[in-house]
């Protein structure tokens, strides 16, 4: 029997360092600033890391780290990418039995450009992790859990979110979603049929206002509509800002420890893991002891991971917290 199972991507990542990256504005690029390289010359690097990735590799480590009995879903390529994913599940003591491997395809692959002191690019390969399909599941299997993470599933991965939901809430499985983009495209009256099943719902400003498709600052409103679709928890995360959490009947809001940043590559898959392990930790006690301490624990899991670069290897173990205190959460009755 498992605590939870985790679904979504799996990638292998490699974070490229160099001082000769420039940020130049320009308005070509949708965030008016791009990161610039100078063409026909060489470019020094002052590091390269390797690692592992994907929200769903990332949230299965941060459960395993919790003390959690965990597994992943996925599929990767029959490259030594692959093989690399599923020995480092394997050392974090995440079952490895549901992985697919596709000797045909290529494990995803993700570069991290990154300047000191600036934002990282990432450039994205997905490879065999958005080709999983139905009939690569154990079905039978995935009964024996408690709990589904669900990550961001996309290309064909993206089929099979609806029948991973379905199956889920006809086994009285809890289910947990920190939807991609793939998800928050759906038809809307379709997405809401399957919001009304979901126990809690993660996911960042940006993401909120799309899917509302209510302005940025109007968060009450944004929330509003959000407990109207679902049937748990909706999490909105605010980057520097921290995040607020609605029950339906409180808004919940914390801001976050001030800490250097190395990189954020993996910092909202370490906020939503940790949320729902604080959650599973404190299932005995009043709903909103449970929050806070889900609040506090993915707070202080995604400020852990920004320390490092790899959005695994800066998650907590069960019962650290790190060096910053537990951030103070407010609460105000809807």
């Amino acid at each position: 029997m498992f605590d939870v199972i985790t679904f979504g991507s799996a990638t292998r990542d490699m974070f490229v360092l160099s001082k000769d990256f420039k940020i130049l504005d320009c308005g070509e690029f949708i965030t008016g600033k791009g990161l610039c390289v100078p063409s026909g010359s060489k470019v020094y690097l002052e590091d390269v890391v390797f690692a592992t990735g994907g929200g769903g590799t990332n949230a299965a480590a941060t459960f395993a780290n919790q003390g959690f009995k965990t597994a992943y879903v996925g599929k990767v390529g029959g490259d030594t990418g692959g093989q690399a994913i599923i020995e480092e599940l394997k050392n974090l003591k995440v079952n490895t039995g549901f992985i697919v491997k596709a000797d045909k395809l290529k494990t995803a692959y993700s570069v991290i450009l990154s300047l000191p002191g600036a934002e990282r690019t990432i450039l994205v390969y997905r490879g065999a992790c958005q080709d999983l399909n139905k009939n690569d599941i154990s079905w039978r299997e995935l009964k024996k859990t408690k709990w589904f993470y669900i990550s961001g599933l996309s290309g064909k991965s993206a089929e099979i979110f609806e029948p991973i939901i379905d199956f889920a809430a006809e086994n009285g499985i809890k289910i947990a979603v920190n939807p991609g983009e793939s998800q928050i495209k759906m038809n809307l009256d379709r997405l809401q049929k399957i919001l009304n099943k979901i126990d809690i719902f993660i996911l960042n400003k940006e993401e909120a206002t799309k899917l509302t498709c209510l302005p940025w600052n109007a968060e009450k409103e944004i929330f509003k509509q959000l407990d109207a679709w679902i049937k748990g928890i909706a999490v909105m995360t605010k980057g520097p800002d921290g995040v607020m959490v609605s029950d339906g009947r409180e808004i919940y809001s914390a801001g976050i420890p001030k800490s250097k940043i190395i990189d954020r590559t993996g910092a909202g898959d370490a906020f939503g893991s940790g949320f729902v392990a604080g959650l599973m930790q404190a299932e005995e006690k009043l709903k909103s002891e449970q929050i806070i301490h889900a609040i506090q624990l993915g707070t202080a899991n995604a400020t852990s991971t920004v320390q490092r670069f790899g959005a695994k290897n800066g998650l907590l173990k069960k019962g650290n917290w790190g060096e910053w205190k537990k951030v103070e959460v407010k609460s105000y009755r809807i």
